[in-house]
């Protein structure tokens, strides 16, 4: 069975980059990586991230991308909710027809 492993909280990550930012001469991210318990990956993720949000590198922040994925969620919501609006319409044109 395989589970997801439980994210680490936001001020844990935030502390971790900080660390990394700041290094002294000689310590590489793999070092300060092995150091808190997480994978070397983990940390870069966590750095381009941290890069992107602070303005250091162009994307697309974690607020931008929450507010992405719920203006999506809105839109598929609402294109639901005009199907079944269509649907009635047009169930309702054919029950008012003459000779029905």
């Amino acid at each position: 069975m395989c589970t997801v492993p439980k994210p680490y909280p936001q001020e844990f990550r935030d502390d971790v980059v900080n660390v990394a930012r700041r290094r002294e001469a000689g310590q590489t991210i793999k070092q300060i990586a092995a150091d808190f318990g997480i994978a070397e990956s983990c940390l870069r993720n966590w750095m381009r991230a941290a890069d992107v949000d602070d303005g250091f590198k162009p994307g697309t922040t974690a607020t931008e991308n929450a507010e992405l994925r719920d203006a999506k969620k809105r839109i598929r919501l609402l294109e639901q909710e005009n199907e079944v609006l269509r649907w009635a319409a047009a169930y309702l044109s054919q029950a008012n027809l003459p000779g029905k």
